[in-house]
């Protein structure tokens, strides 16, 4: 049984005629301890996705199952970490954590939460912040925060979705190691969203493209054959990522080449002649 499975998911949204089918017949399993990426266009149904795997959605169509229950709403067994940070911004760093530590185990004494809250704070190199509010942060910052809040959770799994899209590329590429990093430390499930091929292979163990939508679907798996950890400035001489890397990004361009000549579609314009207006406007 797998640790996560999507069987035949479908969403729509809206009614008759102006209902539109953002994902269609989705299949996917996820073992327990694997990292999977899943990368697409934007605007290709990515975060309707992550929204059915973290209960926020239900689907049309089909089922998630986690652990082979139903996924019917949100719960902290599934962390999320979202691209927009989602931090409140009159609580400090370390407030935002405890909030969702104490949501996660409410029966637990507040010396126990502190401590949970220090760790994972820590772990992301944040101790010094901890009593500053969001908007003395830079974004990387920020982002390392929702980061931690995630893990604070102690989720048995991780769902990210395009967590790192909106950052530079040296804050970027330092917060993809420190998710590897305790991702291996915390031996959790993680799949992570994006649109950045290279982020994808260098993190997961299998990068699996989604079709753009609508009636969106996941295309064929890549498997990445790179062992951990994974040197990043020696993957560009790594024959392994090369391959990997050429054919995921083969298949989306022709999928978007196949998209785009879909809606390259000629239309026959009516024959008019303006209408002589001079003697209205005297």
């Amino acid at each position: 049984m797998a640790y996560l499975e999507l069987n035949n998911l479908s969403k729509t949204y809206g009614q008759g005629n102006s209902a539109t089918e953002v994902l269609s017949n989705i299949n996917l399993s996820i073992e327990e301890g694997e990292f999977v990426a899943i990368v697409g266009f934007t605007g290709s149904g990515k975060t309707t996705l992550v929204n059915l795997v973290n209960g926020l959605l239900q689907p049309t169509k089909g089922e998630v199952l986690f652990k082979g229950q139903a996924v019917v709403g949100t719960s902290h067994e599934r962390g999320v970490i979202f691209q927009n940070y989602s931090l409140l911004p009159w609580l400090t760093v370390g407030q935002n954590v405890y909030m969702a530590v104490k949501e996660s185990f409410p029966k637990e004494k507040k010396s126990t939460l502190n401590k949970i809250v220090s760790k994972y704070v820590e772990m992301v190199n944040l101790t010094p912040a901890l009593n500053k509010r969001p908007a003395e942060l830079s974004g990387g910052m920020r982002q390392r925060v929702a980061v931690a809040r995630a893990l604070a959770m102690k989720p048995e799994m991780i769902v990210m979705d395009e967590p790192l899209g909106a950052l530079d590329a040296l804050t970027r590429g330092n917060l993809q190691d420190e998710i590897l990093n305790i991702w291996e430390k915390e031996k959790c499930t993680a799949l992570l969203i994006t649109n950045d091929v290279d982020e994808g292979i260098y993190m997961a163990d299998r990068i699996i493209p989604l079709r753009p939508g609508p009636n969106a679907t996941l295309g064929p798996e890549f498997k990445i054959n790179i062992d951990r950890p994974r040197d990043k400035t020696g993957l560009n001489d790594n024959p392994d990522f090369k391959r990997t890397r050429n054919a995921v990004i083969e298949y989306l361009m022709d999928i978007g080449n196949q998209r785009k000549s879909e809606s390259e579609k000629e239309y026959e314009l009516p024959d008019l002649s303006p209408k002589n207006f001079v003697g209205h406007f005297k």
